[in-house]
C-alpha cells in the first residue's frame, strides 16, 4: 500500500469526507471497469459500484493494509457483484474449452511458424495514436469470453499481480495463465486483423 494511501485510510477513518472524494476520484472508473465484466448490464455494474463505496465506509474499520487498497476495493466489488443474483453474475467457466489459443493455421505443418508474428508495434504510433489503440482494445474487450475478459482487464489494465488475480476471481493459477494467454493472443489477433497484418 503506498503512502498516499495509507494517508488516505487514516483521514477516512478519521471521518474526513476529502479522503473519501479522493479515493472515488481515483478508483472510481478501475472499479466500474472491473464491475461491468462481471454482471449483466451497466445499470447493475454502477449499483455494484455503489455499493462497493458503501462498504468501504462502512468497513474501513476492518481494513488492515494487508493489501493494497486498490486490492481491497477489487475485492469488496467482487463479492457485491456475486451477491447481486446468480442471474446478474456472470460466473467464470472452469471449463477452459478446447479452442487453440492461436489459430493451427498459423503453424506450419512441423509445428513452427507458417508466417511468424509481425512486430508492428514499433510503427502502431504512425497508424495509431496510444490513446486511439487503447481505445480499440477497450472496444474490443467485449469480445473475449467473461473469464478472459476478467483477467485481462485486472492483468493487462489494472496491473494486479497473477497471485491476487486468481485470488479476485477464484480460479486457480494455471487457469489464470491460460486464460490470460488465450485473451492476449486473441486481443492481438483482433488487433493484427483491423490493423491489416493478418
Amino acid at each position: 500500500m503506498g503512502d498516499d494511501d495509507v494517508g488516505l485510510v487514516e483521514r477516512l477513518r478519521d471521518g474526513d469526507e476529502g479522503a473519501f472524494r479522493v479515493l472515488v476520484e481515483r478508483y472510481q472508473g478501475q472499479l466500474l471497469r472491473l464491475a461491468a465484466s462481471l454482471v449483466t448490464s451497466r445499470a447493475v455494474a454502477e449499483e455494484v459500484v455503489q455499493e462497493t463505496w458503501l462498504g468501504v465506509v462502512r468497513g474501513i474499520e476492518g481494513f488492515e493494509g494487508r493489501a493494497s487498497v486498490r486490492t481491497w476495493l477489487f475485492r469488496i466489488l467482487v463479492n457485491r457483484a456475486r451477491s447481486a443474483g446468480a442471474r446478474e453474475y456472470r460466473s467464470i467457466p472452469l471449463d477452459l474449452g478446447h479452442e487453440p489459443a492461436v489459430p493451427p493455421g498459423r503453424f506450419s505443418p512441423k509445428g513452427t511458424w507458417a508466417s511468424p508474428p509481425v512486430t508492428w508495434t514499433d510503427d502502431a504510433d504512425e497508424r495509431l495514436t496510444a490513446k486511439a489503440l487503447a481505445g480499440r482494445i477497450g472496444h474490443l474487450l467485449h469480445r473475449l469470453p467473461d473469464a478472459q475478459r476478467q483477467v485481462f482487464l485486472l492483468r493487462d489494465v489494472e496491473g494486479l499481480p497473477a497471485t491476487e488475480v486468481g485470488d479476485l476471481l477464484g480460479v486457480s493459477d494455471g487457469n489464470q495463465r491460460v486464460l490470460l494467454h488465450r485473451a492476449r493472443s486473441s486481443m492481438r489477433g483482433m488487433l493484427e486483423r483491423e490493423m491489416g497484418r493478418v
